[in-house]
């Protein structure tokens, strides 16, 4: 037990049991000058837990990794355990969700065989679905950099086709360049002769995984799932155009103030700013070659 607990069992054994300190303390090892010990609280530690509540309350899946990061960032000088013992003296937790492990898949095109190994290589995509609350639907079009992990651009419309996705697309290349593969699902939209040209007119390969192995596209799925856990099922969207306000917001704030647990907790976007240029082109597994990009290994 820690000390504070074997102070609680003394107090009871004299409350209870109506012995000495002195006796009591001799029976749970519990040194009298430890039993007598006033914690004091840590200058500043008020303060520090109204901001850790008040980040969880806004962020209700974050643990206290990720609340820790973002303390942080913003200037405490705290670490891990610090912020563990006053989450768990606070009462806070987010509640755990058993999920079953799938396969990452074995197709040529899967991320476990062609993964991306720098800033551009690979994009990802992969349609979601909501509603506004007159039960019209909302289809969202998130688009990703599988290595940086950040959250290029969004198409938010009640119906998304095939030129829908390559205006996406071409937004997002006008600004950054095209990639050298972009990975998706065979969704009609996705396989759809327009878009394969509009791609190839501009050096992008595309990389369609297995049918009904979603699990290989499984840096977008688990985006996906992410962006449904934090923002869709908490948010109830009034207009379509609500919906675009509020999803640019949290697109933002993922990029710019989210801490990623596989970027060693740093923002996609601070992640990206460290990438150093490629001199070299790099090789696919499959032995293509891919354009020079940006390299960076996590932790430098």
């Amino acid at each position: 037990m820690t000390p504070a607990r074997r102070r609680q069992v003394a107090c009871r054994a004299q409350r209870e049991l109506g012995v000495s300190e002195r006796r009591a303390c001799n029976a749970i090892g519990q040194p009298r000058s430890t039993q007598r010990h006033k914690p004091k609280p840590r200058d500043g530690e008020a303060e520090l837990v109204k901001r850790m509540k008040e980040l969880a309350k806004k962020n209700p899946r974050y643990g206290y990794r990720r609340i820790c990061a973002c303390l942080q960032r913003e200037g405490y000088r705290v670490n891990r355990k610090r912020i563990h013992r006053l989450w768990r003296k606070e009462g806070l937790k987010v509640a755990r969700k058993q999920r079953k492990r799938r396969r990452l898949g074995h197709s040529g095109n899967s991320v476990k065989l062609r993964k991306a190994s720098h800033k551009d290589e690979v994009w990802c995509m992969d349609f979601v679905h909501d509603q506004t609350d007159d039960a019209k639907m909302v289809k969202v079009l998130p688009i990703l950099d599988e290595y940086t992990r950040e959250w290029l651009g969004t198409s938010v419309e009640r119906s998304i086709n095939a030129e829908g996705v390559i205006a996406t697309l071409e937004a997002l290349v006008a600004t950054r360049g095209a990639p050298a593969h972009i990975r998706s699902d065979n969704g009609p939209e996705f396989i759809a002769e327009a878009l394969k040209d509009w791609l190839a007119t501009k050096g992008a390969k595309t990389l369609y995984i297995e049918p009904g192995a979603p699990w290989e596209n499984a840096y977008s799925e688990s985006f996906n799932s992410r962006l449904r856990d934090e923002l869709l099922d908490r948010e109830l969207f009034g207009s379509l155009a609500e919906a675009k306000v509020v999803l640019d917001d949290h697109r933002h704030h993922y990029n710019h103030d989210r801490p990623h647990s596989s970027l060693e907790y740093l923002t996609p976007v601070a992640f990206a700013a460290k990438c150093q240029p490629l001199a070299e082109s790099t090789a696919m597994a499959d032995g293509t070659t891919a354009h020079p990009r940006t390299l960076v290994q996590v932790g430098t």
